[in-house]
């Protein structure tokens, strides 16, 4: 029996969007919890956005005996590619090309993101100038791109809530540089802190750069309370979920940084949640 076209591409773009939902549950238990916490047609675009940074990013940090370099250039040309032409066989650019079309996503955004996935594989150290574009690129960037999804196309609710956004993921990417120092800097020999030494790494560094994060997440807080109540209580479980990350890192003396990835049990995340939901009940973000 003959099968409608529509409804072929539409089954297509299911599948597609089940791949990202498969990639974002394997790689990211605690980002798949505050989608979750999103009203039910925010989840989907968000899932999508995830699966094409992850896979991005899996290119730089993962595929080692292969020509990377080669692999982020094809994958920046069908990212492109997908997005003009409405369609990708690669099930991730297709989800992700559903979403930035239908919530008009600036390919500044995209192009910003593309250029700090090339800065890993060239850089090891950065300056100061360095690493504000590599956040930018890497973590600000992108949650920008969920801020265009959670506004519904409200430019003037975007504008006035992007420099808030822009915060939140830069102190989420600087924890993400602390929880990860073992990784980034033995396993990877790069180092995200302009002028740090981490051949010594000391507790008077640790506390300067946990600061800067401070003023970061103090200015994103801010705008999660302004966020539509839609997307504001899933975005607040992944901020408790960092704050309670950040607090454990604080406590961690810096050479056990240095040896070890701090986690947060699945058990922690569970109230973690029941206390989310609470607040976000009662109006008390």
């Amino acid at each position: 029996m003959p099968v409608h076209k529509e409804m072929s591409k539409n089954l297509f773009n299911q599948v597609s969007l089940k791949c990202s939902k498969l990639t974002t549950r394997a790689y990211s238990t605690s980002f798949s919890l505050g989608i979750r916490c999103l009203e039910k047609d925010l989840r989907d675009p968000i899932y999508a956005i995830y699966g094409f940074v992850r896979f991005a990013d899996e290119i730089v940090d993962t595929f080692h005996e292969h020509n990377k370099a080669e692999l982020l250039q094809r994958f920046k040309a069908d990212t492109y590619h997908a997005i003009n032409n409405g369609i990708s066989l690669n099930p991730i650019l297709n989800s992700f090309q559903n979403t930035a079309n239908a919530f008009h996503f600036e390919h500044e955004l995209i192009d910003q993101f593309l250029k700090s996935m090339e800065m890993d594989l060239a850089l090891t150290t950065y300056d100061q100038q360095g690493i504000d574009d590599y956040i930018l690129g890497s973590a600000e960037v992108v949650g920008l791109m969920c801020l265009r999804v959670f506004c519904k196309g409200d430019d003037k609710m975007y504008l006035h809530l992007k420099p808030f956004a822009m915060k939140l993921g830069s102190a989420f990417q600087k924890i993400n540089f602390l929880r990860d120092l073992d990784a980034d800097f033995h396993g990877m020999g790069r180092s995200y802190f302009p002028g740090v030494d981490l051949n010594n790494f000391t507790e008077e560094t640790k506390k300067h750069i946990e600061d800067n994060i401070e003023i970061d997440f103090k200015a994103g807080y801010e705008g999660i309370k302004q966020l539509p109540r839609s997307a504001r209580f899933g975005v607040y479980v992944a901020y408790i979920y960092y704050v309670a990350l950040f607090e454990k890192i604080k406590n961690t003396p810096c050479q056990l940084i240095l040896k070890n990835r701090i986690r947060i049990r699945n058990r922690m995340k569970i109230s973690i949640l029941a206390y989310s939901y609470l607040k976000h009940q009662l109006n008390l973000l």
